[in-house]
């Protein structure tokens, strides 16, 4: 990734927590409009660092041959934004950003076969959810649990996509985790998160193996109540 991609990315974050502290202060700062007081308060916004480790999968190509995908483990983003109207009524969006790498080998071998060095993609998975939090504390924290399902979308970089074209896989989650609340209006949050996607194959028949794979994110960072 470029350093101009990298400073638009920072700014892009920096800039949606700035937005959620003034819509938060903003909030606190007005009661002349006691229904709008009542949404926002339900709204939480979060940014959490998460680890990214995706299962091997291996399966037979269009070609007829075996072949193993090999994802690299990573570092990535997770921002989440939820309305809770009561401990097991709520909903959430979910957006996740990470980059790596998924080799193709002869399965059984340390060979890579047909691309070597693998292929390099910008991952984002956009996804909607149910959240609940039971009204019940673990070890001083609120505990939380959600499911929901969405779209990954796969883009091979420029410098080591090896020209394959950008590919969707819908997804499917569920995460459990907890939260402790620092402040009234601002905590940290620990979850374990796991999502499932079929692999992807950037529309090649010699990386197609019509397998489904996972990938486990746990991860930590802050939380903002309205």
């Amino acid at each position: 990734m470029s350093i101009a991609s990298r400073s638009q990315r920072v700014l892009s974050l920096v800039f949606c927590l700035f937005a959620a502290l003034t819509v938060s202060s903003a909030a606190q700062a007005t009661s002349s409009n006691p229904t709008l007081d009542k949404h926002l308060s339900r709204i939480d916004f979060a940014v959490n660092g998460i680890g990214i480790f995706t299962k091997d999968v291996t399966g037979t190509n269009d070609l007829n041959a075996n072949v193993t995908q090999h994802t690299g483990s990573t570092l990535g983003a997770l921002i989440t934004i939820r309305y809770t109207k009561s401990p097991y009524i709520g909903g959430e969006f979910n957006y996740t950003y990470s980059r790596y790498t998924q080799s193709f080998r002869q399965a059984g071998t340390k060979e890579f076969i047909y691309i070597v060095g693998g292929v390099q993609n910008n991952v984002s998975e956009y996804s909607l959810g149910y959240v609940m939090h039971p009204p019940h504390q673990i070890l001083g924290a609120s505990p939380f649990i959600s499911v929901g399902a969405g779209t990954t979308a796969f883009r091979p970089t420029k410098g080591g996509g090896q020209s394959l074209i950008n590919q969707a896989r819908a997804t499917y989650y569920y995460s459990a985790g907890l939260e402790k609340e620092l402040t009234p209006h601002f905590g940290i949050r620990a979850q374990f998160r796991q999502a499932f996607f079929k692999a992807p194959d950037f529309g090649t028949n010699y990386l197609t193996l019509q397998k489904h794979t996972w990938t486990i994110e746990p991860g930590i960072g802050f939380v903002i109540h309205f």
